[in-house]
């Protein structure tokens, strides 16, 4: 037992030193690999369950669209325990402070298992009136009911899923997270196709496929937890404790996947009176996009728990210099995977469904949401920032700024004098209006790192990221 103990001990300090002493572009980026893997092959899984349940019809591809919401509201809880107690867990262990480090491990994971079970019960109890509320039509709403009822029965492994998978993230075994994210994505891409099509199950055949990878993940991920990370005992189970710091580091998550589960519907509400069509059509958008945008959140994942560790550390000046790594590579991906998204838009659409007015308005719309796609490689990178070192208000304020104060009011007032035009145009004007919002925000949370923070916010942000280094620069990449 000693020897075991012995062993968990120095494998800590091992974490300690390679997280606040070694070189940063190279750690933020050993780091991020397995995550943007992970949430690379998970969203293929999404755009796979999108192709092969397209296979079905469209209204089969608008059933998908409208169970989203639920579904990533369920998320959103898991995010709220798993991305709380996992910002906490990385400043704790920055601190070398193992006791609260154990207590928060344990209660971001008991919590998001036990809310997931009261979660999956509810929505199966009112799934019927909660899809007809997401937007449904008379043709969706009977097969999005089948697609939705094995995903709330695996609803508790699901939510906790996210705890177990931030927790291992944020202590820096991201490898060992994306094992068991990409573990359960690939055996749902097999198994999807055999339930719907072999077994002739339709679409409810792709939801108990994704169900039962659910649980696979979440068994995996409980095992790597067990074996590397803090171990989870229910011994340490202490809300009273902690609770207080898991939702408030938890809340910006929360409220930035609650609201993403209230864009989604409420895109799907506003395209409702135009179709099947046209639901199906922003639904293979979404999702196109998402795939990009999981590429950059998950290099923002790689500098998170870098972030805490030399937070909790002190060493402010690698939080900074760490932060503008990951601003650069994210806006630079985003230029470039928008440009190929507006070029290939049809082909792209086709592809998921090959319905000529599915495309005709799938084409429209992955232009109007591309146009403004590269602002988040700034916004989300800052938000992330903001949530990890602890500014729980203005991390709150940026996550609910997209999807919530300025995309929900645009979907309500465009589409009334625009058509489907002003649902297309609703997502480019939130994006400019949020990246506007989250400027001054973020100059105000660069200057709690010191007086020579700022600098680099005042100078165009366009010279930032794509002028000529300093020598402080050059020199960062060798030191730190």
């Amino acid at each position: 037992m000693g020897s075991a103990n012995s062993t968990r001990h120095s494998a800590v300090d091992k974490k300690y030193i390679q997280m606040t002493q070694s070189p940063l572009r190279r750690l933020i980026t050993v780091m991020a690999i397995p995550a943007v893997i992970a949430n690379v092959v998970s969203m293929i899984y999404n755009l796979t369950d999108t192709f092969f349940v397209g296979q079905l019809g469209t209204s089969a591809s608008g059933a998908v669209g409208i169970v989203m919401p639920i579904m990533v509201a369920i998320q959103a809880v898991g995010l709220l325990f798993g991305m709380g107690s996992g910002n906490k867990l990385s400043i704790e262990l920055g601190r070398k402070n193992m006791e609260r480090s154990r207590q928060l491990v344990a209660v971001g994971f008991y919590l998001g298992l036990g809310v997931g079970i009261i979660l999956g019960a509810l929505g199966f109890i009112f799934r019927a009136p909660l899809i007809h509320a997401f937007g449904a039509t008379p043709t969706i709403q009977p097969l999005a009911v089948e697609y939705a009822t094995p995903l709330l029965f695996g609803a508790p492994f699901f939510c906790s899923t996210f705890s177990l998978n931030a927790q291992l993230r944020f202590e820096g075994y991201s490898t060992r997270s994306m094992i068991g994210i990409v573990t359960g994505s690939i055996l749902n891409i097999g198994l999807e196709p055999l339930f719907i099509f072999v077994f002739r199950m339709g679409i409810f055949g792709a939801g108990l496929a994704t169900a039962i990878c659910q649980f696979i993940s979440w068994l995996i991920l409980l095992i790597m937890h067990q074996r590397r990370g803090v171990t989870i005992r229910f011994a340490n189970f202490k809300p009273r404790a902690v609770f207080g710091e898991i939702v408030n580091g938890g809340i910006p998550s929360l409220i930035r996947n609650g609201m993403l589960s209230v864009a989604v519907g409420a895109v799907n509400i506003a395209a409702n009176p135009y179709g099947d069509a046209a639901i199906a059509a922003m639904t293979i958008v979404q999702r196109v996009i998402t795939l990009f945008n999981t590429i950059q959140i998950g290099f923002g994942q790689g500098y998170q728990p870098v972030c805490g560790y030399n937070f909790g550390a002190g060493k402010f000046e690698r939080v900074r210099k760490g932060y503008w790594f990951v601003v650069q590579a994210s806006v630079t991906l985003l230029i470039f995977a928008s440009a190929g998204m507006i070029i290939w838009a049809a082909p792209i659409v086709g592809i998921f469904r090959n319905d000529p007015e599915v495309i005709r308005l799938g084409k429209q719309a992955m232009f109007w949401s591309c146009i403004t796609f590269p602002f988040s490689g700034f916004v989300v990178p800052s938000n992330m920032m903001q949530q990890t070192i602890g500014h729980t208000v203005i991390s709150s304020i940026v996550g609910l700024g997209r999807q919530g104060i300025f995309l929900v009011p645009s979907l309500l007032i465009f589409p009334r004098f625009l058509g489907f035009l002003g649902v297309m145009i609703s997502q480019p004007v939130a994006d400019i209006c949020t990246f506007i919002m989250t400027v001054p925000l973020q100059i105000y949370v660069m200057k709690q790192l010191g007086p020579n923070s700022t600098i680099h916010m005042k100078r165009s942000l366009v010279t930032r990221l794509f002028g000529r280094k300093s020598k402080g620069s050059r020199q960062d990449h060798d030191q730190h």
